[in-house]
């Protein structure tokens, strides 16, 4: 790589002197979509196999500036019969190819306006572009298979987008405004090369989300096996126990101190405790401060708020804090001396306690929107006793599995910010690449 010498303007920067800048409308034209509801499409196969691409995927599922159709596994197909999978073979129908642009026309906030995907590996698939979407098709003479999703990249340009985006609480950018867009375009040697190196970044981060995968499908089939005693550590052996909740945990019921240094938490089903700062921006708690229920490290909390991922509430153990208030809603509990607190932490995350939960669960959510469930019957729950050794044991073993996955995410994480910190020097052209060396 090197870095720029001889440059040019381009909007409020500088491109290189070599660097074409022109009308998005000079390059690309644009084609046909549709419209179809998110109601008129399935994640499973169809007989018509006709697959379509909906503008929240692009803003919500699909990770990757290129959409790989040999990778990605979500992208939905449209219901058989609403369109005729013969219209595919008339060549004026707007069937997607390789290299496409499929650009999200609405966006909920300004980060999001004029997100895309270009096309890769469509492989005989017949695609439609759908709901909220522009399709546009390049000239193959002025810009490279790979670069084309990122012409819309460019710091300068997004910023471009965004100022011209209209709208209240939904923006957008029309069709005749963005052909009007400039973007910048190095030579055509040079977008491949590009193309290729951000190529290769984003398959280093696809292997790592399989790991990820393999390794969360691992982590569920250990958790399935040692917290139900049907697969047993080596040293370990005879009949598990079974127990009250009641009589292993002790029901918390003391209420804010009113001392310092305490963190004010709420409950996510996916995060666990997590500060309301960071949820909300703000501590919501108010004068219900006072009543907040306080816990220490190590003891639990039960948020009846049904969600998707957990439709019986969810539990989950103060870990990060020495000391935290909780909304007095949540049914708050200490371990006793009889167990290990990670051993049952591990099992509330699997889902231990949903099918007695679904039992005494007296009718629908409140007005709250919190589950009917009473104290006295959710201390009698039963819950299963190994002997203490044996917990921490299995404990430690989903521990391990647990740090292997952060491990992973994190690297996911660094992989993302490698290839973000590539994006911003190349496609600037801030550094070039050395041709025939990449």
């Amino acid at each position: 790589m090197a870095a720029t010498k001889n440059t040019k303007a381009f909007y409020k920067t500088k491109i290189p002197s070599d660097w074409s800048a022109l009308e998005f409308g000079d390059v690309f034209n644009f084609l046909k979509t549709f419209s179809f509801s998110r109601e008129q499409l399935t994640g499973e196969p169809t007989k018509d196999g006709i697959r379509n691409i909906h503008y929240g995927d692009i803003h919500a599922t699909y990770e990757n500036e290129v959409l790989d159709f040999e990778i990605e596994k979500t992208i939905p197909y449209l219901f058989d019969g609403i369109i005729d999978s013969k219209s595919f073979d008339d060549e004026n129908f707007p069937a997607l190819k390789e290299g496409d642009l499929i650009i999200a026309d609405a966006s909920e906030d300004h980060e999001g306006v004029c997100d895309c995907v270009e096309l890769k590996n469509i492989n005989g698939n017949k695609v439609i572009s759908g709901l909220h979407t522009f399709a546009a098709r390049a000239s193959e003479d002025k810009i490279a298979l790979g670069f084309r999703t990122y012409t819309l990249q460019h710091e300068q340009v997004i910023r471009e987008l965004r100022r011209i985006a209209t709208g209240t609480s939904v923006y957008g950018v029309s069709k005749t405004n963005l052909s009007k867009v400039k973007i910048p375009l190095p030579p055509l040697p040079e977008q491949k090369a590009i193309a290729q190196v951000l190529s290769t970044a984003d398959a280093a981060i696809h292997t790592n989300e399989k790991l990820i995968a393999q390794k969360e499908l691992r982590k569920k089939w250990l958790m399935q096996q040692l917290l139900t005693g049907k697969k047993r550590l080596k040293g370990f052996e005879g009949e598990w126990k079974e127990k009250k909740l009641g009589e292993l945990f002790s029901h918390l019921r003391n209420t804010n101190d009113g001392g310092d240094g305490h963190s004010v938490m709420t409950i996510s089903a996916k995060l666990g405790l997590v500060s309301q700062e960071d949820k909300f921006d703000r501590i919501i708690a108010g004068e219900s401060l006072k009543k907040y229920t306080q816990l220490s490290k190590g003891d639990f909390a039960y948020n009846k708020g049904n969600s998707k991922t957990y439709p019986m509430g969810c539990i989950y153990r103060l870990e990060e804090k020495e000391s935290a208030l909780v909304p007095f809603v949540y049914i708050c509990f200490r371990p006793s001396d009889k167990v290990d607190g990670m051993f049952y932490k591990q099992w509330f995350v699997a889902h231990g306690l949903d099918s007695q939960l679904n039992k005494i669960i007296t009718s629908g959510a409140r007005g709250d929107g919190l589950l009917n469930v009473n104290n006295d019957d959710f201390f009698k729950l039963k819950v299963p006793y190994p002997p203490k050794e044996e917990q921490t044991a299995i404990a430690q073993v989903l521990q391990a599995a647990d740090k292997e996955i952060s491990l992973l995410k994190a690297k996911a994480e660094k992989l993302r910010e490698q290839k973000k910190g590539l994006m911003q020097v190349l496609l600037t052209g801030k550094v070039r690449l050395k041709l025939g060396r990449v």
